[in-house]
């Protein structure tokens, strides 16, 4: 699979040939898996290593690096826990919108059980944008956005397990060590409300981020409906199914056989995707920050937790240029009630036109009135 990660990252590094800013992620802000059989593995981390140092190990295993002269994708990839764990990263520039145009790719290592299948190995994780590393944060909508089983607003806490407890065994599957290892509870409207994560006898090292003090984790955000179905019946036979469009880790990022992309293959990004916290259309020129967190909640028998890996990712306009953006009074990136808001207080003399431009004046009439607060409402609206 590293491989074939190398393969892609030279296709990408092709494409940018001459291009000044890096294609590939050069800064790791933030990571909080949730428990997670890969987790302190993917990066490897031993107790008593500081957040910054766990920050250094993410950064070697996703960013790119100069090799020789050449901008290269890292040959490793990081595991983001069950539900809610994520991670945030950035380039060396704003990711730009271009307009018509898919923006960014971001890897993973999802697989197919066969060259005409739709389903392998999905573990799909949504991804969220944002211009300020204290939001507002913008989810790209993916085609389970208006699936009747996505919940919106989800939330989870996990609970730390206690290492030196004695096992509880599966009463029926051998490879279970333990089935009551990290107690959750959560606020799912179409499944149990509490439950546990299994630990393996394949991954026996604590599941619980070593770096992270206290009793308990939580998160909270969109869950996706479970994708991982036992063909068997009998817990013995586990496969994940793709979601059409929209999350990493769901569908491979490379071409499975052949010399064209295939109708599963992921084809990337699109911040034309981007939504507000009640799921209305936003606007973006350009964003600075990106976060993607695992967004299913399943536990597959002896395969374990549905957990998103995220194996780098790359701006696939990395030399684009914003456009200017009809109503982003404040040059933020982002047409918002913000941008609302200082033309009212501009009409009603609390702030100052020339601060903004000609910005200000959104429909171009040469006045700054009710009319333009009208044609930003209406940007913002679609």
């Amino acid at each position: 699979m590293i491989n074939r990660l190398l393969l892609i990252a030279f296709i990408a590094s092709a494409m940018c040939a001459g291009a000044q800013n890096k294609p590939y992620i050069t800064h790791v802000y933030d990571y909080v898996p949730a428990p997670g059989q890969f987790v302190n593995t993917l990066p490897a981390v031993t107790a008593g290593m500081t957040k910054d140092e766990v920050l250094k190990k993410v950064e070697q295993s996703i960013c790119g690096y100069e090799d020789d002269g050449e901008m290269v994708i890292a040959e490793s990839m990081i595991s983001l826990g069950s539900y809610g764990g994520y991670v945030v990263f950035g380039f060396d520039h704003p990711l730009v919108n271009v307009k018509g145009e898919r923006d960014l790719q971001i890897l993973g290592n999802a697989s197919q059980a066969s060259p005409t299948s739709r389903n392998g190995s999905s573990e799909p994780g949504i991804v969220m944008v944002a211009n300020d590393l204290n939001g507002p944060w913008y989810e790209l909508a993916g085609s389970e956005h208006g699936n009747a089983k996505t919940q919106h607003d989800f939330s989870i806490t996990y609970y730390k397990p206690d290492e030196g407890k004695t096992p509880t065994p599966h009463p029926t599957i051998k490879a279970i060590t333990d089935t009551t290892y990290v107690a959750w509870t959560c606020n799912s409207v179409d499944s149990l409300q509490a439950g546990y994560l299994y630990k393996n006898n394949v991954h026996l090292q604590s599941y619980w981020p070593l770096w992270i003090d206290g009793a308990s984790l939580s998160f909270a955000g969109t869950k996706l409906r479970c994708n991982a179905v036992d063909l068997s019946g009998k817990g013995s036979n586990w496969t994940q199914y793709f979601f059409d469009w929209g999350y990493v880790d769901n569908r491979p990022d490379f071409r499975y056989s052949g010399g064209t992309p295939t109708d599963v293959q992921n084809l990337g990004f699109d911040l034309d995707w981007a939504i507000d916290s009640v799921g209305n259309p936003v606007s973006l020129r350009s964003v600075k920050y990106i976060k993607v967190y695992c967004g299913v909640l399943q536990q597959c028998g002896w395969l374990g937790e549905v957990s998103t890996e995220v194996a780098g990712a790359i701006d696939l306009h990395p030399d684009a240029v914003p456009q200017s953006l009809a109503g982003d009074v404040n040059d933020d990136g982002t047409v918002d009630i913000t941008d609302v808001n200082i033309l009212i207080n501009i009409i009603l003399g609390n702030d100052q036109a020339s601060k903004y431009g000609s910005r200000a004046d959104v429909n171009g009439d040469g006045t700054i009135d009710i009319a333009d607060v009208n044609a930003i409402i209406n940007i913002i609206l679609g």
